[in-house]
C-alpha cells in the first residue's frame, strides 16, 4: 500500500512546472489534510519542490541562469479567480512589461480588485492592491489595465510619459467601436486626468464625436492636467487642457 508521501510525489510528477499548488490539490475532502501538509513540507525541505509562501508550492527547473519562477499570475491567482469567476486582474508593475510600456522587470505585483486589501509578501514579491470601482469581468479587464496605465502614467519606471502615451495610443487605436464605447464608460469612474487623456487620444484617432462629447461633459472647464506629455506626442492636448 502506497504511503501518503508516495501518493503526493506521484501527483506532483504530473503537475506542470511553475504551477502553484496547495494541499487542497491532493484531496477531495478534509481527510488526510495534515498528512499531506507534512508530506509537502518534507519535500520542500528536501528541495524536491519549492515553497512560495505558507501552504503554496511549485516545481521549478534549474537553468544556467538559476531556477525558473512562477509567473506573476500564478503567484497571485487566488486573488484573481475564485470558483471560475474573475475577482481581480493584474495591473501596474505586473503588466507594464507585458504591455510594452517598460522593459523593467519588477518584484512588485499589483492587482486591481473591487475590495480593499492590505499589501502582503509572497517570496521576494510585494503584492499590493488597487481598488477598482468598476465591476471586473473577463470582457473588460484588459481595458481596465489600459485605463490604469493612464492613471499612473507618471509613475511607470524606465519610461517617460511620452513613451507610455505612444504605446497607449496604439492600444486604443486597435479597439473596435464597441470596445471604444466600453472604455469610455469605464473611464467615468476614473479621475478627470484619465478621462482627459483618453479623450485626447480618441480625438487624435478621429473617434466618434458622441464619445468625445461624453468625456468632455465630465471635465471641469477650468482644470488643467499636468501629465508631462508633449504636443509632438499628442498634438491636440491643449484642447483637453493637458500639459
Amino acid at each position: 500500500m502506497l504511503k501518503i508521501i508516495d501518493i503526493v510525489e506521484n501527483k506532483i510528477d504530473k503537475i506542470p512546472l511553475n504551477y502553484i499548488f496547495t494541499y487542497s490539490d491532493f484531496i477531495s475532502d478534509n481527510k488526510g489534510e495534515s498528512s499531506i501538509i507534512r508530506a509537502l513540507n518534507k519535500l520542500a525541505r528536501e528541495g524536491k519542490i519549492s515553497k512560495l509562501s505558507k501552504g503554496k508550492y511549485y516545481k521549478s527547473r534549474s537553468t544556467k541562469y538559476g531556477d525558473t519562477k512562477p509567473s506573476a499570475y500564478e503567484i497571485v491567482k487566488d486573488f484573481i479567480e475564485k470558483d471560475g469567476k474573475l475577482i481581480g486582474y493584474l495591473t501596474g508593475h505586473a503588466i507594464y512589461s507585458d504591455l510594452g510600456i517598460t522593459t523593467q522587470i519588477s518584484n512588485k505585483i499589483q492587482i486591481g480588485t473591487n475590495k480593499y486589501r492590505r499589501s502582503l509578501k509572497r517570496d521576494k514579491y510585494t503584492v499590493s492592491f488597487v481598488v477598482q470601482p468598476n465591476h471586473i469581468t473577463k470582457d473588460n479587464y484588459e481595458l481596465l489595465q489600459v485605463l490604469d496605465s493612464m492613471r499612473f502614467i507618471k509613475q511607470i519606471p524606465a519610461s517617460s510619459p511620452n513613451e507610455v502615451c505612444e504605446r497607449l495610443k496604439w492600444f486604443v487605436s486597435q479597439l473596435s467601436p464597441q470596445k471604444r464605447t466600453t472604455i469610455v464608460n469605464l473611464s467615468l469612474k476614473y479621475t478627470d486626468a484619465v478621462r482627459a487623456l483618453l479623450g485626447a487620444i480618441l480625438e487624435d484617432m478621429n473617434a466618434e464625436d458622441q464619445l468625445l462629447q461624453k468625456l468632455k461633459k465630465t471635465l471641469n472647464e477650468i482644470s488643467e492636467y499636468k501629465l508631462d506629455i508633449s504636443e509632438k506626442t499628442l498634438p491636440n492636448l491643449k484642447s483637453w487642457r493637458i500639459r
